[in-house]
């Protein structure tokens, strides 16, 4: 229920949001009131229509990281994998030392060196997400390899791009799409980070990382970062939550 209402904000929330999250409507630094329900910031904007439009930055964006670090992870580990020699090491090994760096402090070095931005950050996330896949549909693909199948199917002739497509793939998809749930959140809290130290979506946009930055500067107005930190919450929670139920739903070892 928590993601559907976000879902919708983001698509909605410009028709019925209250004002414009950019505008202007009343004294700076208001607590909340009937007239601003979260109060305003330090412009004088509404803080309740700026968290809900929060939400057309942070749940897409979320969305767009995953499936394109996914996909992207996916396809070369799934080449890594199936080929194996020369090709399954160069890839690893750019995997690896993709993975010795923090997420946090590589997705700052790919940001910053882009340019500060929405898309520059991110990019910055999928430099970082891509390697978790390619490791984890590496090790799938060459467990499946080796299943009596696809003996059966090399045996009866089926050619390689065949081989990978229809006997190894689909039975690798299922610890991918449960590690993309799990995902989702993580992302939108990477996202808030970025934006927190000022290397995501560019001021004014409404961005919830962004938001809490200003409640940072704006420490003693405790409502400017309350509302945007209990959206960022409530989503991170919700999808960990669901991640959890996906996980348990298609791991066959609680079936």
């Amino acid at each position: 229920m928590i993601i559907v209402f976000w879902i919708v904000a983001a698509l909605t929330a410009q028709y019925w949001m209250p004002y414009s999250p950019l505008d202007m409507v009343g004294r700076r630094l208001q607590p909340p009131n009937l007239t601003n329900l979260f109060g305003t910031d330090g412009l004088g904007r509404d803080i309740f229509s700026r968290t809900l439009s929060g939400a057309v930055y942070s749940i897409p964006i979320a969305f767009f990281v995953v499936c394109v670090g996914g996909l992207l992870g996916s396809c070369l580990g799934a080449i890594a994998g199936f080929f194996g020699g020369w090709t399954n090491t160069i890839i690893m090994r750019l995997v690896d030392v993709t993975l010795s760096f923090p997420p946090m402090l590589l997705a700052m070095a790919v940001a910053a060196s882009l340019g500060p931005g929405l898309w520059t950050a991110t990019a910055a996330m999928i430099a970082v997400w891509w390697p978790l896949y390619t490791r984890l549909m590496q090790a799938q693909v060459i467990s499946v390899k080796q299943m009596e199948h696809v003996d059966a199917a090399i045996s009866s002739g089926v050619k390689r791009g065949r081989l990978l497509s229809k006997y190894i793939l689909p039975l690798c998809w299922t610890p991918m799409l449960i590690n993309a749930t799990m995902d989702f959140g993580q992302v939108v809290l990477l996202a808030a980070s970025l934006s927190f130290i000022g290397l995501g979506a560019a001021p004014p946009a409404p961005e919830w990382g962004a938001m809490v930055s200003d409640g940072a500067v704006n420490f003693y107005y405790w409502w400017i970062a309350a509302a945007p930190g209990v959206a960022i919450l409530s989503v991170v929670l919700a999808l960990n939550f669901i991640g959890d139920r996906v996980r348990d739903i298609l791991d066959p070892r609680k079936a």
